[in-house]
């Protein structure tokens, strides 16, 4: 039996289960079983490996993307670039390198979303600086998207990024009406904590602002449904989703 699975904490809100038994079933792979280890701490992950020999791959969520680094003996060259690795692939003695499939997964979609061509001229606005925004961040570059963060924290980030990085109370009028596409890598929305959103200027858009929310689940975050009020477009993280799980699939079995 080959065994792959899921690490993070919390992981009440992953789809990934469902998602990859439900993929075993309908393309009639056989051998395979998906879990979720839901561990408190990324110190954990040896003793996962230790009691589950059968693993060949795990993907990495919230919080651990950049934690997990310290575990790796290898790492794919586009993930050294972004920071953060969300798969892992489990080689002999169980040895492990990190890929990032969200690069993969969140390129598609928003190419999809903001129906890209090499000439567009939207600015972008990252909220928050976590591990799933450095994913977010290497593709706005390779796309050629201006970008800058918003954080609570923006001092640290400047000085470590040497960014442009906003705090949320910089956000004028002025400010945002400069960047038209709003992407948040925050879990502020998610449920169970459906009312929440980021604190953003929402009267200020329109229908030329595109919000993108790595949240899929609910279908509808807040973040979406004030900025839908407004007439901006909206997508949840949900393709993205499918798109890196699909490519985690493809690292696994390369």
């Amino acid at each position: 039996m080959k065994k792959f699975g899921l690490i993070g904490f919390p992981l009440s809100h992953s789809f990934s289960k469902k998602y990859f038994a439900e993929k075993f079933e309908k393309e009639k792979i056989e051998g395979c079983i998906y879990d979720l280890y839901e561990i408190p701490e990324v110190s954990k992950l040896p003793q996962i490996l230790l009691q589950n020999p059968e693993l060949k791959g795990i993907n990495v969520t919230i919080p651990y993307k950049k934690e997990v680094l310290q575990f790796l003996d290898d790492i794919d060259h586009s993930a050294r670039k972004i920071g953060a690795v969300n798969v892992l692939k489990v080689g002999e003695f169980g040895k492990l390198k990190g890929y990032n499939s969200d690069y993969y997964g969140f390129m598609e979609s928003l190419k999809n979303f903001i129906r890209y061509t090499d000439d567009i001229k939207l600015k972008a606005l990252i909220l928050g600086y976590g591990g799933a925004s450095l994913a977010v961040k290497t593709v706005l570059k390779d796309l050629n998207i201006d970008f800058a963060y918003v954080s609570r924290s923006a001092d640290k980030v400047r000085e470590k990024e040497h960014v442009k990085c906003y705090s949320y109370k910089d956000l004028t009028p002025e400010v945002f009406n400069d960047y038209k596409l709003i992407i948040n890598t925050t879990p502020l929305g998610m449920s169970p904590n459906l009312d929440a959103s980021p604190d953003i200027p929402y009267q200020e858009m329109d229908d030329s602002y595109f919000l993108y929310d790595l949240v899929y689940n609910p279908e509808e975050t807040m973040f979406m449904k004030k900025g839908k009020e407004k007439g901006a477009n909206v997508k949840n993280g949900l393709e993205m989703l499918v798109l890196q799980a699909e490519k985690s699939w493809e690292i696994w079995n390369s």
